[in-house]
């Protein structure tokens, strides 16, 4: 198919903001609202999320023209190949802590010769329809994004954001506060010191940087120091915020 505007990755790459949401539920009906609501991406959480990888394909195929990036549930190269396989846009890979860990994955994610991505039929190329022009831009137009979400991360940042192929950091405050020993205390001077050693080498290694947060206001000051790939709250947050305020609205 002719390419009339960039891809998802070359926008990330040429430091595009880029807002989305991240879907939890497994609902291709909650995906097609979403998309309908007019973000930059979808992020489909297969890591947390309690779907199998034809629930991921139904969620791709509602969001419609709308990327999706798919955080599978780790590094493993097969759960790689069936994200990218049923459409996905690239990949989020959780829990990388190494340089050596993100040359597999971005081979992973990269076809002969530059990688070592399975060749298949699938519904990334429409099933063989457009299979040649598909594996001619798939390298180019396909998104790697590792998660920096531990100390041994932090410790290693400078040489995961050097490895060939790596398009985005993406920032797991949780987590990362978990491993610094500050659960949920995401503001806490330990982990926002972490955060800042990340900006600077993702900056000196021309690596675009990725947030979550549950709330505009938590990712708006992302904004200023650099962070063009944004998501910000999840669909089940949504629905429990709305539901909970009308239902205070009223009884009180």
């Amino acid at each position: 198919m002719k390419q009339t505007r960039p891809s998802f990755a070359e926008r990330l790459r040429r430091g595009d903001l880029l807002i989305g949401t991240l879907v939890s539920l497994p609902s291709p009906e909650v995906t097609e609202i979403l998309a309908g609501c007019g973000y930059d991406w979808l992020f489909i959480d297969a890591e947390h999320g309690a779907f199998n990888p034809q629930q991921a394909q139904a969620m791709l195929q509602a969001a419609g023209e709308c990327p999706c990036i798919v955080r599978v549930p780790s590094g493993d190269e097969v759960w790689i190949k069936k994200a990218l396989d049923i459409g996905a846009a690239g990949v989020i890979v959780p829990q990388v802590h190494t340089a050596e860990q993100a040359r597999l994955i971005v081979g992973a994610c990269k076809y002969s010769p530059t990688g070592s991505r399975g060749v298949g039929i699938g519904r990334a190329h429409r099933y063989g329809q457009e299979f040649e022009q598909y594996i001619r831009r798939a390298n180019k137009q396909t998104a790697v994004i590792l998660q920096a979400e531990s100390q041994q991360a932090v410790d290693n940042i400078r040489a995961i954001a050097a490895v060939p192929g790596v398009d985005a950091i993406f920032i797991g405050p949780y987590d990362l506060s978990a491993s610094l020993k500050r659960i949920g205390r995401v503001r806490d001077r330990k982990v926002t010191n972490a955060i800042a050693r990340i900006r600077k080498a993702c900056k000196a290694a021309g690596v675009r940087l990725g947030y979550f947060g549950v709330s505009s206001a938590a990712v708006r000051p992302c904004i200023r120091k650099g962070f063009t790939l944004l998501a910000v709250g999840v669909d089940s947050l949504f629905i429990t915020q709305s539901a909970q305020e009308t239902l205070a609205d009223l009884r009180n």
